[in-house]
């Protein structure tokens, strides 16, 4: 009689099982419905149905609006954030990071209900500036995502560093700009890739703050709800592609995660 001999290889089994279950099926159906037509018959229309689709460019160019503005608002409200509590300005930057953190443990509904009655109080009817809305949504949801790993980039900084820059001549604005900021861009990049992304397909916050405009992932769920499986799936992977290429440009440029000396320039 055989005995199943366990190894740390088994523990794999799992994760290998849900990967295929529930990635590589789904992506399989995705391809095949993209690049077949309603008869089952393989073609490049749904395809060439994008590039010339001007409601589906036009989606796309006001999704990369909408996620390359709410990046832009994240990084600059959250690196002073991260800096300033990543360099013990406070006393209880602990509890001040966590107070940035909790609105994390909310329900996203809750929290995007919650501003929905705060900017109609301010801006009376919601509809009248739906992409300003959409970007003040999603900084509200996306801002934690963005201060998070600046935050741990930049704690994990050698002081060192820092001092021996000051030994060598360098006020502090220089030791910043040529110390700190060039090694704490691994968690610039990982913040920015944490907010770009998501930001290009999370229609719900648009949904919810009356916004009457598509992003790419409202355009997508249009297509799946009109039945068009064929025109939705071939956008999805029009998407997954475009975040693709975003990561691995943005992967270049991160490291394991340890923040090194060689981003830095004396």
């Amino acid at each position: 009689m055989s005995v199943f001999k366990f190894s740390r290889k088994s523990l794999g089994i799992p994760y290998a099982v849900f990967l295929v279950l529930f990635v590589a099926l789904p992506l399989l159906v995705l391809f095949y419905f993209a690049f077949t037509n309603g008869q089952g018959h393989f073609t490049f229309a749904n395809l060439k149905g994008f590039f010339t689709n001007p409601n589906a460019l036009g989606t796309l160019c006001y999704s990369f609006a909408v996620a390359a503005v709410t990046t832009a608002v994240c990084l600059l409200l959250a690196y002073p954030t991260a800096y300033f509590l990543a360099s013990g300005a406070f006393r209880r930057e602990g509890v001040l990071l966590l107070l940035f953190i909790m609105p994390m443990w909310i329900n996203f509904s809750l929290r995007i209900t919650a501003l929905k009655e705060i900017l109609t109080v301010i801006e009376g009817n919601l509809a009248r500036y739906p992409f300003l809305n959409a970007v003040v949504g999603m900084t509200y949801d996306f801002l934690p995502f963005m201060i998070l790993p600046i935050y741990n980039t930049i704690s994990r900084l050698d002081n060192s560093l820092i001092e021996a820059a000051k030994d060598l001549g360098a006020d502090d604005r220089s030791a910043f700009l040529k110390v700190t900021l060039p090694l704490s861009m691994p968690g610039v990049i990982s913040g920015v890739s944490m907010v770009f992304l998501p930001a290009m397909t999370n229609y719900v916050v648009l949904d919810m703050l009356y916004n009457s405009t598509y992003i790419m992932g409202s355009l997508i769920g249009s297509y799946f709800s009109a039945y068009n499986w064929h025109g939705g799936s071939m956008i999805a992977l029009v998407l997954l592609a475009i975040i693709i290429v975003f990561t691995l440009l943005t992967g270049r440029n991160e490291d394991d995660g340890t923040p090194g000396t060689g981003g830095a320039l004396l």
